[in-house]
């Protein structure tokens, strides 16, 4: 498994936040630190989850001892029911109960991004829509919640600002009107680069096609309303629709016709999904 360095640095920061101060209960067991004692861990759920977060979980755990072994025996975005059994990991006993916290910490919390994706993605399928995430991540998680929602049955949205254009409602206050917004983004973009323009009103969305905009995204309307934009889209722009989304309205939005529905409740809402270690 190789470390990409945003992962890497953000593994020596959580260690550092669990163990700077090292670990006064582990390390005053004299017995728990010779190199003779070792022990064998499981990780298994406790409730029924699509995994997320088996490689960052990994690379704690060899981050604390590079001489642990670690066998896998499930792969990020499998569903998994309670009481399966995800890896196994062996090694000197300090070690695995210094990287304990941190590796669940990550898998926990991953797991429960794709688990609450997936129940997104189930609620609108056999329609055209597919379920995305947004912006709305926790500071330096950000690549890994993305993966989440992949592992989830998500579709990728922008990653940052430099990923894609996307005028959103201050922009176009801002710059006085979407078409003026539009036409002069178009002047310093490539001919590959897509914008994507925020909308909320159906007179928006008549602008934001007239100007020429390649997504449009219908904020906070309801079904009927957002079954008008996609008629006045009429196939001109990729529709999405975003903004108060929840799991029991999602299918009723899915089938207005748009082609994406954006909501950030796959990632800040998700909880954590319950997973532990015990010692055989």
């Amino acid at each position: 498994m190789t470390v990409i360095p945003v992962i890497k640095k953000l593994i020596t920061e959580a260690l550092l936040e669990d163990l700077g101060q090292g670990d006064v209960t582990t390390d005053n067991l004299a017995v728990l630190n010779t190199p003779e004692n070792q022990s064998t861990g499981s990780l298994s759920v406790r409730e029924a989850c699509v995994i997320s977060g088996l490689d960052i979980a990994c690379q704690v755990f060899w981050a604390v001892d590079p001489a642990l072994k670690l066998d896998l025996s499930v792969s990020d975005g499998d569903s998994l029911q309670a009481g399966d059994k995800v890896l196994t990991v062996q090694g000197q006993t300090a070690s695995l109960l210094k990287a304990e916290r941190v590796a669940l910490n990550f898998l926990q919390h991953l797991s429960g991004i794709a688990t609450e994706t997936r129940r997104y993605a189930d609620a609108i399928a056999g329609t055209s829509a597919k379920v995305t995430d947004t912006r709305k991540t926790t500071p330096g998680l950000r690549f890994l919640e993305k993966q989440a929602v992949l592992h989830g049955g998500g579709s990728p949205h922008r990653f940052n600002l430099g990923s894609s254009a996307m005028l959103k409602d201050n922009h176009i206050k801002a710059v006085g009107s979407i078409k003026k917004a539009v036409d002069e983004l178009r002047q310093h973009l490539s001919h590959t680069a897509t914008i994507e323009v925020e909308v909320d009103t159906l007179e928006q969305v008549k602008e934001a096609v007239e100007s020429g905009a390649d997504i449009i995204l219908l904020d906070n309307m309801d079904p009927a309303t957002l079954c008008q934009a996609v008629a006045t889209i009429n196939g001109k722009a990729i529709a999405e629709a975003s903004g108060g989304i929840t799991l029991s309205q999602i299918r009723a939005i899915a089938e207005t016709g748009v082609s994406f529905i954006s909501t950030s409740k796959i990632t800040l809402g998700a909880p954590m999904i319950d997973i532990g270690l015990d010692f055989s």
